[in-house]
């Protein structure tokens, strides 16, 4: 079975980025350093590192404009804990992207991005199953 153990995001200012996600709900850990926060999931570990190291470390360029061509999502409950989530980002800095709206596959969802533009959608999707106390998906694998 195949799974994502972290996602690391290049950020410029560690500190307010690790701020910004520890007001969201995410745990910080021993694992974190001075140049890196290692941020605890209930089923996923999110990275944090300075943006020009992680690009250094990759060998790409650190280059930043426009859509990245990729979004994070967290799937909730129903369409006010989206409402909430979203607005409790807002709150906390994200920039509103998009307003949680109904959508045309029948979910509900929106976009915000966080202090360095990464696009997060939060969403309701009433057509997947499984632990709305984590938010971790079960889905039926397809049989063919």
């Amino acid at each position: 079975m195949a799974n994502i153990s972290i996602v690391t995001l290049g950020v410029d200012d560690l500190t307010a980025s690790t701020a910004f996600y520890t007001a969201m709900g995410w745990r910080n850990t021993t694992a974190s350093q001075d140049s890196v926060s290692f941020l605890q999931g209930d089923s996923i570990v999110l990275g944090l590192y300075g943006r020009a190291a992680l690009a250094e470390d990759a060998g790409v360029d650190n280059t930043s404009s426009g859509f990245r061509g990729s979004s994070i999502a967290v799937n909730l409950e129903s369409e006010a804990a989206v409402d909430a989530y979203f607005e409790r980002a807002v709150s906390n800095g994200a920039s509103p992207v998009k307003k949680p709206e109904k959508v045309f596959w029948g979910g509900y969802s929106g976009y915000f991005g966080d202090f360095d533009g990464h696009l997060w959608e939060v969403a309701f999707n009433p057509f997947f199953s499984g632990d709305t106390a984590t938010g971790q998906l079960k889905l039926e694998p397809l049989i063919s």
